[in-house]
């Protein structure tokens, strides 16, 4: 068995990312291991800088665990109540209309607390962007299901797994945002791997640019692992999470360009790419 020597970078190792972003203080928060949210912030924060907004970017942070990241984005912020942000957000956009005001939210304190908010404020075409951290639990309270937990979903609440004709359905809360005329943009990410981290990158970075645009509202919800509040262990959050999640949650876009899809639609588009993608494989691999 050989032992890969780790004392130096490979020959052709080069360096394309910042060990951590700029607006971001620190690495270190007090989220769990395996959780995701961290990947989000990273994401969201680097596009901030990317678009040169840094100086006019106003946060208007949610309860919950993601709370903790208002000390370490080196941006101005504003602490909301419960499910409260989308107002609180829209009050600073109109006192600071060229400012970029986005909220960072969970599942619980957006779709479950205020649910409300997010949408009449998609109505009135608010030209603010909510972003939403979707892991199906309220994981600051150990693991109890929200809104958006899909049937047959484990949580501390629902231990034989949520129940249709008990518990109600999972909210697609995307797709009722999509439907407002006030929405411009509407799109549903993860962090789970490699590639659906750089996808949810350009999903911020739409939102930001139709809201810098003054298209009116926009949205990005991101699917995040949360191993500690689903009870599994943390290498297998990934796995798990695009097994229960993405399955219902399904991710794409949307609201893009004046264009609906509903999460069925996007379901039918994803599984015909990744036929095309398994038929070029066989055929020899992927050419452009």
């Amino acid at each position: 068995m050989s032992i890969l020597d780790t004392s130096q970078p490979p020959p052709n190792a080069r360096k394309i990312e910042a060990l951590k972003p700029d607006l971001l203080l620190t690495q270190e928060h007090h989220m769990c291991p395996g959780c995701g949210e961290p990947l989000a912030v990273r994401q969201f924060l680097e596009t901030i800088q990317e678009l040169g907004a840094t100086q006019r970017a106003v946060a208007v942070a949610g309860i919950g665990c993601y709370t903790s990241f208002s000390a370490t984005m080196d941006i101005d912020l504003v602490q909301a109540l419960h499910g409260r942000a989308p107002s609180l957000a829209t009050g600073v956009k109109r006192m600071l209309p060229d400012s970029l005001v986005f909220t960072l939210q969970g599942d619980g304190d957006m779709v479950n607390e205020g649910l409300q908010e997010v949408i009449h404020t998609a109505a009135r075409g608010e030209r603010i962007t909510c972003i939403l951290l979707n892991n199906g639990v309220f994981g600051e309270t150990g693991g109890h299901m929200p809104a958006t937990s899909v049937l047959g979903q484990r949580t501390k609440n629902s231990l034989d797994g949520r129940d249709a004709e008990y518990h109600g359905y999972p909210v697609l809360i995307g797709d009722l945002i999509s439907r407002l005329q006030g929405a411009s943009y509407v799109a549903r990410g993860s962090v789970h791997n490699a590639g659906a981290v750089a996808r949810t990158k350009k999903m911020f970075r739409r939102a930001f640019e139709h809201q810098l645009a003054g298209d009116g509202f926009s949205f990005v919800e991101v699917l995040t692992m949360c191993p500690t509040g689903w009870f599994v262990p943390t290498a297998d959050g990934p796995g798990y999470m695009q097994e229960t999640l993405g399955e219902v949650h399904v991710m794409g876009e949307l609201k893009a360009d004046g264009r609906i899809r509903t999460t069925e639609e996007l379901h039918a588009e994803n599984v015909a790419k990744q036929a095309e993608v398994e038929a070029r494989l066989a055929s020899g691999g992927l050419h452009d």
